[in-house]
C-alpha cells in the first residue's frame, strides 16, 4: 500500500514539470534581433550604402557570399564575431548594403562597432 501512494505522489509531482522541447538534429535555431538600440552613427556611415568590392577591400574575403535573385549576403567572420552584411541593387546600380547584423562567435550579442572593428584589425 506504502509503495502505491509514494508512486502516485511522485507521478503527480511530474505532472507540473515542463518537458524541454525535442530537436531535430538538424536544427539550428536563428537568433532574434538582439537589441533595437540604435547602432552608432560611425558604423551605420562604414557599412550603408557600400558595395561589394568596398566591404571586401575593408574586411577580406568573406566566409559566405550567397546570392538569391539580386539580393546578396556577404559574411564576414573572425575569432570574435560574425557579420551579416545584406546587399540589394538601388534602382538599376550596383547592389549596396541595405542592412547588417552583428553577433558573437556563440550567437550572443556585440557592440556592431566592436564586430567592425575587430574584423577589420584582422586585414
Amino acid at each position: 500500500m506504502r509503495l502505491w501512494i509514494l508512486a502516485g505522489a511522485a507521478a503527480l509531482g511530474a505532472c507540473g514539470e515542463r518537458a524541454s522541447p525535442v530537436r531535430s538534429a538538424g536544427h539550428v535555431p536563428v537568433p532574434p534581433r538582439i537589441s533595437n538600440a540604435p547602432v552608432p552613427e560611425r558604423v551605420n556611415e562604414a557599412l550603408a550604402g557600400q558595395p561589394a568590392a568596398r566591404l571586401i577591400a575593408q574586411f577580406g574575403q568573406p566566409h559566405l557570399d550567397m546570392s538569391e535573385g539580386t539580393a546578396r549576403k556577404l559574411q564576414f567572420a573572425g575569432p570574435i564575431c560574425v557579420l551579416d552584411a545584406y546587399l540589394y541593387p538601388k534602382g538599376r546600380g550596383e547592389a549596396v548594403v541595405t542592412y547588417f547584423d552583428t553577433r558573437q562567435r556563440d550567437g550572443s550579442p556585440i557592440d556592431p562597432a566592436s564586430c567592425v572593428a575587430a574584423l577589420a584589425k584582422r586585414r
